[in-house]
């Protein structure tokens, strides 16, 4: 555990040095870089010299207590101290996703179950804006295909924290374990005979990619343009502003129709390939990536759910931590947390085993 502190801290003085540094400052990504992980580490330095002056303290009373027998009452109180700052040394000390302190771009996709599916698709997204309000962060849709009863047959939505969050307090941190395949109960509202249908609905979470993060070669990408389809004002249906990109090398395929122009609909389909080619990347990387990252379900399918939503029973289950509450329209009013800190509870306990082991 030493070992992996002195590290940090020396990496943590270089960060501060180079934070100073002319160079550094006046580029404003490899600024904004070193100042992402040099917050990142505070808390590590922070619980490190605390530990350190708990035990310190600790050690100076046994050393008291040997010649003085009344500097032994404070013996206790300073070893649970003492176990309680290396405790949480050791917590902040586990190797952590490298992509937790990230903004993400979140997408919702209906699956199985036709009309409703796509409205439980804006269920799910109007829940996750409520959370993003709650927690104070920023949302914008990059752009969505509604359904024709008010729903979402596809939509993308960037994440935004505001400022420099905490470590764990970032968008991707939290939500990163939505991904995966979210099934709900209840009678639809195109149900005449009041029974309970199930169908399912699609999340996929990615950690925001900035331009200089991925390198994309123009001659890689198939650029397609077309009118546009659904919401949008004047435009929509009388000029070719929406925008399908393909990136040749890997197949994936990013369109977006929302906003008027044609740029502005390049631009936004560009931030979701950066994120989704960093996606891949990570992915790729498998010893670096995460087990919760490569977990995540990208075919809506309902016979691999991570999560239920029973409306008759008010019920939400988590199919991967046992969370269980019966709560349901209070999570779907945005009251998010308990399910996220179950899902991150469970990911924490198991990398603390995982070097437990080593």
């Amino acid at each position: 555990m030493l070992d992996s502190a002195a590290a940090l801290l020396a990496e943590h003085q270089e960060l501060e040095a180079a934070m100073a540094d002319p160079a550094v400052v006046g580029d404003q990504a490899r600024y904004r870089e070193v100042g992402r992980r040099y917050a990142a580490l505070g808390p590590v330095v922070a619980a490190y010299r605390n530990w350190r002056a708990t035990t310190d303290d600790l050690e100076a009373a046994r050393e008291l207590a040997r010649e003085d027998a009344s500097f032994a009452e404070e013996i206790p109180a300073l070893e649970a101290g003492a176990t309680a700052a290396e405790e949480k040394l050791r917590r902040l000390l586990i190797p952590r996703d490298p992509d937790d302190d990230r903004d993400i771009i979140l997408e919702v996709k209906a699956g199985e179950g036709g009309e409703e599916s796509a409205l439980f698709a804006g269920d799910l997204l109007r829940m996750y804006l409520r959370y993003a309000e709650k927690r104070g962060w920023k949302s914008e849709i990059i752009d969505a295909t509604e359904s024709d009863l008010g729903g979402y047959k596809d939509v993308q939505v960037a994440v935004k924290a505001k400022g420099t969050p905490g470590p764990g307090e970032a968008p991707w941190a939290r939500l990163k374990f939505e991904g995966g395949v979210h099934r709900v109960q209840r009678v639809p509202v195109t149900e005449s005979q009041g029974r309970i249908h199930t169908s399912a609905a699609g999340v996929w979470v990615m950690p925001e990619a900035e331009e200089v993060e991925v390198s994309i070669d123009p001659n890689d990408l198939r650029i397609d343009v077309y009118r546009s389809s659904g919401p949008g004002g004047q435009s929509v249906n009388t000029t070719d502003s929406a925008v399908r990109i393909t990136h040749l090398p890997t197949g994936t395929v990013v369109s977006c129709q929302n906003e008027k122009s044609q740029l502005q609909n390049k631009d936004s389909a560009m931030r979701v390939l950066r994120a989704r080619l960093h996606q891949l990347a990570m992915d790729e990387a498998a010893a670096a990536a995460s087990d919760a990252r490569r977990s995540q379900v990208r075919t809506v399918d309902r016979s691999e759910r991570i999560r239920t939503y029973n409306f008759p029973e008010n019920r939400i289950s988590d199919h991967r931590t046992g969370y269980k509450a019966y709560n349901l329209d209070i999570v779907l009013g945005g009251e998010l947390d308990p399910v996220v800190e179950s899902a991150m509870e469970a990911d924490e306990a198991a990398r603390l085993a995982a070097v437990g082991e080593r």
